[in-house]
C-alpha cells in the first residue's frame, strides 16, 4: 500500500498554557519570509471551533497548523500534494515537516516559550479514505512500516502504537514513546 497524504501531529505539553491568538501573526510571517519547505500562502482561523482544526497556515503542497481536534493540542503538518519514494521517505518527510514547524514555534519570542513539544506523543494519520480506509485490512499492510519508521525515530526505545478503529475517522495510529525526546533528538534520530 502506498500512503500518501500523511499527517502528522506532535502533541504539546502544558496545553493549557498555550494561547493560539499569538499565531496568527506569527503565521503571517512564515509566510511573508517563506520560511518552510513547501509554498505558503494563507491563514485560517478556527479557535472559534471548539476542539476543532485551531489556526491554519494553509500552502499549495501542504498545511500546517496548531491543530486542538479532540481536545489534544498540538502542531499539525498536513501533506496535501503527492510526494515520490518510499513509503518509508514519505513517512520521514512529514516527520521532519512537523518538527521542523514545531521547533521554529518552539524559539518563537512572541510565544514566550509557551508552545512546547511534550516530547513523548505524537499521531499519524492518512488523509486519503480511499486509499487508506480504516479497517483492519489497511492496518495489516502499513504495521510494519510503522513498526521500521517508529524503531528509528526512537533510537530502539520502547514505545506503544494505537491505531484508530472508527471506520468514520481517517485511518490513524497514535505512538507513545516510553521515553522523552525534544524536536532536535527527533531530527538528528531521523537522519542517523
Amino acid at each position: 500500500m502506498e500512503l500518501e497524504h500523511v499527517n502528522v501531529k506532535l502533541l504539546v505539553k502544558d496545553p493549557d498554557e498555550v494561547s493560539l491568538d499569538p499565531l496568527i501573526p506569527v503565521f503571517h510571517s512564515w509566510i511573508e519570509g517563506q520560511v518552510l519547505e513547501e509554498l505558503l500562502l494563507d491563514v485560517a482561523d478556527y479557535r472559534h471551533v471548539h476542539a476543532g482544526p485551531g489556526v491554519i497556515l494553509i500552502g499549495h503542497e501542504a498545511n500546517y497548523s496548531v491543530d486542538n481536534t479532540e481536545a489534544r493540542l498540538g502542531v499539525r503538518y498536513n501533506r496535501k500534494a503527492v510526494l515520490e519514494g518510499s513509503n518509508q521517505d514519505r513517512l520521514r518527510h512529514a516527520m521532519r515537516a512537523a518538527l521542523n514547524a514545531c521547533q521554529r514555534l518552539e524559539m518563537e519570542p512572541s510565544l514566550e516559550g509557551t508552545l512546547q513539544f511534550g516530547g513523548q506523543e505524537m499521531e499519524f494519520f492518512v488523509n486519503d479514505r480511499l486509499l487508506a480506509p480504516n479497517c483492519d485490512t489497511t492496518r495489516e499492510e502499513v504495521h510494519s512500516e510503522f513498526e521500521a519508521f517508529f524503531e528509528k525515530l526512537f533510537r530502539g526505545s520502547q514505545y506503544s502504537l494505537s491505531y484508530a478503529s472508527d471506520p468514520r475517522r481517517l485511518f490513524g495510529v497514535s505512538v507513545k514513546s516510553s521515553q522523552s525526546f525534544t524536536t532536535a533528538d527527533l531530527l538528528a534520530n531521523l537522519d542517523a
